[in-house]
């Protein structure tokens, strides 16, 4: 019998102990994820992107550590009616396969040389960044209409006066990804044109590893990367937080404390989670929680060398990330869904009614499923003021009464169902005792016992 050479059985030793375990308990009324791992960075991250992806809602959980050793997750989940998971199988296998040792990305994927074109697939992807204004959206699908570059996927946001937008395109005639440097340039040229303006200005880029890319975080990054955290740019005034963020010290500990208070909604955890990761922060401990549509999350964190944040300026600056990740996804205006078979130009004409009826987009999300387009809008007047409804109206009769249609308040349905499985019945996951045990035996909270 052939043996292994020990340093095969060292490296396979070390491959299973830096790959996270994962349990998913589905015996209950709601269903109970457990992560264990010996921590690397970005784990907590994958873990709470995999649960995002699979589109279930974190109703609450915790974090907890023996000071960076060891990690163990927990969360408690439910589909978006409440009830738990019925897919326990999938969601495991997705679990496992985000968190694999090889499947772990880097934090920001390479991006290509000026001018060079890369692929996801049969695709090419586009970053852009730049001023937000009435029209942008209309004006971006536009050109790449003009210049032959069909939209397969897509994703913007708006937020502080600055829009970000990944784009998916691939070429209108042949259906290849744009692999020719001359009019990879011709299509940049023309983009930073429409995007003009803003104290940075506009920019397109072509990453090396399309494939790679979380498109949440990417734009995450992409607007913090620009300044928009940063509040207020010259003219424009800096509206009030909706959103209640605190950082402590804990020197006793050597921890930073983060606490969070808002409105609840799909994906806050990993809003939160992705901007602590991406600004070098570790969370070693943390609770989450839920109560009908709000949420309340407190975190004990440190920054990769160890330290805890250690002056007002990064204080602030992690209160401003932090504020600006969650708000920037609380989509503004009616929410539109449009499903209808894909065709060439099918974006700047649907748009361009947009921009003809005074809306603005504020988000979008673009997919094509086969010959099936499946998008949605968040649409605003041009002011930022509530869409008329009449105006609405008219649009969805314009584009087609069977292809368009509204759905109001969609998102924070989902994580305020009434009849809510994690407010209680027998066999639930009891967060509050096991936490507060837990906490007390690492010293960060006194016992009232």
């Amino acid at each position: 019998m052939e043996r292994s050479h020990p340093s095969e059985v060292y490296e396979l030793f070390v491959r299973h102990m830096n790959t996270p375990r994962v349990v998913v308990d589905n015996s209950a009324t709601a269903t109970l994820v457990q992560v264990h791992s010996a921590r690397k960075h970005g784990v907590l991250l994958e873990a709470v992107a995999a649960l995002s992806d699979h589109g279930v809602c974190v109703r609450k959980g915790y974090i907890s550590s023996d000071d960076g050793r060891w990690f163990m997750d927990v969360f408690h989940v439910t589909d978006a009616a409440g009830r738990k998971v019925a897919d326990a199988d999938a969601l495991l296998a997705r679990l496992e396969s985000s968190l694999s040792a090889d499947a772990l990305p880097p934090r920001t994927p390479p991006a290509a040389a000026q001018g060079a074109a890369a692929v996801a697939g049969a695709h090419t992807l586009l970053e852009l960044v730049g001023a937000d204004r009435p029209g942008l959206l209309s004006e971006v699908f536009a050109v790449l209409h003009d210049l032959r570059c069909g939209i397969v996927d897509a994703r913007a946001w708006t937020h502080g006066g600055r829009v970000a937008a990944l784009v998916f395109v691939r070429d209108e005639e042949t259906g290849a990804p744009i692999d020719d440097a001359a009019r990879v340039r011709r299509v940049e040229s023309r983009l930073r044109h429409v995007l003009r303006g803003g104290a940075r200005g506009a920019r397109t880029v072509v990453l090396a590893d399309a494939a790679a890319v979380n498109m949440d975080r990417r734009l995450h990054q992409l607007l913090d990367e620009d300044g928009e955290a940063g509040g207020s740019r010259a003219g424009q005034a800096e509206a009030p937080s909706t959103t209640a963020v605190e950082v402590q010290d804990w020197g006793e500990r050597g921890y930073s404390v983060v606490t969070v208070s808002c409105r609840d909604r799909p994906k806050l955890l990993f809003d939160v989670v992705c901007t602590l990761t991406d600004l070098d922060y570790v969370v070693y401990h943390g609770t989450f929680d839920t109560d009908g549509d709000h949420a309340q999350q407190e975190f004990y964190i440190r920054r990769l060398d160890g330290r805890p944040i250690s002056s007002a300026a990064e204080r602030r600056r992690v209160i401003q990330c932090l504020q600006a990740a969650i708000e920037r996804r609380a989509s503004e205006g009616v929410r539109l869904e449009l499903r209808i078979t894909d065709r060439r130009g099918l974006l700047a004409y649907v748009t361009r009614v947009f921009r003809e009826n005074s809306l603005s987009v504020t988000h979008a999300e673009i997919n094509t499923r086969g010959d099936m387009a499946m998008n949605v809008f968040h649409v605003t007047d041009v002011a930022g003021r509530p869409a008329d409804p009449k105006t609405i109206d008219d649009v969805i009769q314009k584009i087609g009464t069977e292809s368009l249609r509204v759905d109001e308040e969609r998102w924070p349905r989902l994580c305020s169902t009434e009849g809510d499985a994690s407010r209680g019945g027998a066999g639930i996951f009891s967060l509050g005792s096991l936490v507060k045990k837990n906490l007390v035996s690492l010293g960060l909270i006194r016992s009232c016992s």
